[in-house]
């Protein structure tokens, strides 16, 4: 019987990456996300190129209502998640403290911390009741460290950190696995969301230096995932050689 993978935010980047590679592995796919259009396609090209079952579900993670209806909606045989990538993430303009954008902080905290532990609480009660699972936390190296400018943003993947280790030391005892992936630059829609649709803005956080690309990611997702059973790969750092030799990038 094929594994089951969720993932969040499966509509570009690193979900979508991530979706392409698992579905190679075999896996069926739950993909959920705001734009409906995109995961129907996605779903579409998924099924036909590796005949695998995908089920689609449209819905925001900051919304709890939603998470809630949308993901107990799911068929029972849909419930069997050997896999949770909580990969919905964004962040939202680059601002000193003085003059952050109230909006934008509540955007960022919504997402990045409540969305992924609405769907963390409904999936993990799931895997206990299968007696297995594992999560993926997508953090960043922004948990890790902070840079000039991204106080909030970092402040939220800080809490992805902590909730990571707190996940891994509660679901232990059900045979749980959890992990952290922290990618540096990764040259998605990432930046253009943060700038809000100013592309040559979010071009420019590129130049000079090759970035990671989604792909690299969900290769990173996968290793952790594919070790055997007594193997758990708490967190992985991965970033671009430019930046982990120093490169502020994100002083752009």
């Amino acid at each position: 019987m094929a594994k089951i993978a969720l993932i969040t935010g499966a509509t570009s980047g690193i979900g979508e990456a991530t979706a392409h590679l698992f579905a190679r592995e075999g896996y069926n796919l739950i993909l959920t996300g705001r734009r409906l259009d995109r995961l129907d396609k996605l779903a579409s090209q998924l099924n036909k190129k590796h005949n695998i079952e995908v089920a689609v579900s449209s819905f925001d993670v900051r919304d709890r209502a939603q998470v809630i209806e949308n993901l107990e909606a799911l068929p029972a045989k849909w419930k069997k998640i050997n896999v949770l990538i909580n990969n919905a993430g964004l962040s939202q303009g680059l601002d000193p403290i003085d003059k952050g954008d109230l909006d934008d902080w509540d955007t960022m905290i919504d997402t990045n911390v409540k969305g992924l532990l609405y769907v963390t609480k409904i999936v993990s009660n799931w895997m206990i009741a299968n007696g297995n699972g594992h999560i993926v936390n997508l953090g960043s190296i922004a948990g890790i460290d902070v840079y000039t400018n991204g106080n909030v943003y970092c402040a939220t993947k800080h809490a992805v950190d902590a909730l990571n280790k707190g996940m891994r030391l509660d679901l232990l005892p059900h045979g749980i696995k959890v992990t952290a992936i922290h990618p540096g630059a990764v040259e998605t829609e990432f930046s253009n969301v943060r700038f809000k649709g100013d592309d040559a803005r979010a071009k420019k956080v590129y130049d000079g230096f090759d970035p990671l690309v989604a792909e690299d990611v969900a290769e990173t997702i996968w290793f952790a995932v594919s070790r055997p059973k007594h193997v758990n790969i708490n967190e992985l750092v991965v970033m671009p050689t430019a930046q982990a030799n120093g490169s502020t990038i994100f002083r752009k």
